[in-house]
């Protein structure tokens, strides 16, 4: 293993694979037609992958911008060389105006108040800002409400600096199936879009899919898909499952601390509510709930240690968390245990930590790098 920048070993880590990052983009795009653009978001650090990494990757594989949920985010993109359009994809605070322009970012556009900021900057740098305009469509969330798309663009008109690039909306449940809410969304970005052109506007660039409906719905494709959870290698949901084949990018792991031998009746961790069947091995990973490795979690998924399942017991520790070695595999210290990845032709999944804990694997994936040291491969 490699060492952190202090020369210490951290005995749990995660590891990323940017070439299944490049794949997957390349699978995705093959979902859509000629011609369409792909945006490769790569928002909360990369969904816990790396920003800079994947991004780069992506950008090699074949994708045409960038996605970010933040300025921030964004500005940290610029810093790391990165030179492709990044669009913050919710609408930024009126102080980012300036930076916005100088540092050629792509706004989501959702007010007339940071209009006008966007303006007032663009006017002072003797420059123009593209930006994207935000609709809501269904969502609720933020953006301007689809039937006032036209309206709300006709008010803009007096903006100098200003220049309309794209128009995008975000789905609620492209993840299901035979959706009504869902083409009631289409529906009405559908009118908004006939609007804007019959107003004179240009939208542009048009988008809206997501990965599911990058996945499930090709007709939602515009001009632009914006794919997240699938860049990485994990099914947005359930219905994607079977319908596109992806490489998961990340793999955690960690070497075994300590192994102790328990006997009958003896519990395990906080709460000790796990106890021994009988005489058992008790192996110790020095991995927690700081980690990323859900406290709910506990007692319900598996490790693999020399290529056979482990049952994780007890309470899942702030830094720590034991399993049960099964009868006849050897454990020592050092040896190296694998949370999420492939093992001796085993492979356990981000979605079963995920279903253990009953969550998503976009909250599992976000969480496990934040403190774990991270490889790019």
């Amino acid at each position: 293993m490699e060492r952190d920048a202090h020369g210490y070993r951290r005995d749990a880590w995660v590891e990323v694979d940017l070439r299944a990052i490049a794949e997957n983009v390349r699978t995705l795009k093959s979902l859509t037609a000629p011609g369409t653009l792909f945006m490769a978001v790569v928002k909360a650090d990369g969904y816990g992958h790396g920003a800079r990494e994947v991004a780069r990757a992506a950008l090699a594989a074949g994708a045409d911008r960038l996605g970010v949920a933040t300025l921030e985010e964004a500005l940290q993109l610029r810093e790391d060389g990165i030179a492709a359009p990044v669009h913050v994809l919710s609408e930024p605070p009126l102080s980012a105006a300036e930076a916005i322009v100088t540092k050629s970012i792509v706004p989501a556009l959702a007010s007339r108040d940071f209009a006008i900021a966007l303006s007032k900057a663009a006017a002072s740098a003797k420059r123009q800002v593209a930006f994207h305009l935000k609709l809501d469509t269904g969502m609720n969330r933020i953006g301007i409400r689809a039937e006032k798309a036209a309206e709300f663009l006709e008010s803009l008109r007096g903006l100098p600096g200003l220049r309309l690039e794209g128009v995008f909306t975000h789905f609620a449940t492209a993840d299901v199936p035979g959706d009504w809410d869902f083409d009631r969304q289409c529906e009405r970005f559908s009118s908004a879009l006939v609007a804007i052109r019959g107003a004179g506007f240009d939208p542009g660039i048009v988008h809206a899919a997501n990965s599911a409906a990058t996945v499930l719905h090709t007709s939602s494709h515009y001009s632009m898909v914006r794919c997240g959870i699938a860049l990485y290698g994990l099914q947005p949901a359930v219905s994607t499952r079977g319908r596109v084949s992806l490489r998961a990018a990340m793999s955690v792991k960690a070497r075994v601390s300590s192994v102790k031998r328990i006997g009958l009746g003896e519990g395990v961790s906080y709460g000790l509510i796990y106890q021994a069947p009988g005489p058992t091995t008790i192996a110790t990973l020095p991995l927690g709930y700081a980690d990323g490795v859900h406290r709910a979690a506990s007692n319900k998924f598996s490790v693999l240690i020399g290529g056979q399942e482990c049952r994780q017991v007890g309470r899942v520790c702030m830094d720590q968390l034991m399993v049960e070695v099964p009868a006849g595999l050897d454990v020592k210290p050092g040896d190296e245990a694998v949370v999420i990845g492939t093992q001796g032709g085993q492979t356990l999944s981000m979605d079963s930590l995920a279903e253990a804990a009953a969550t998503i694997n976009y909250e599992i994936a976000c969480g496990l790098a934040l403190r774990l040291p991270r490889y790019h491969r």
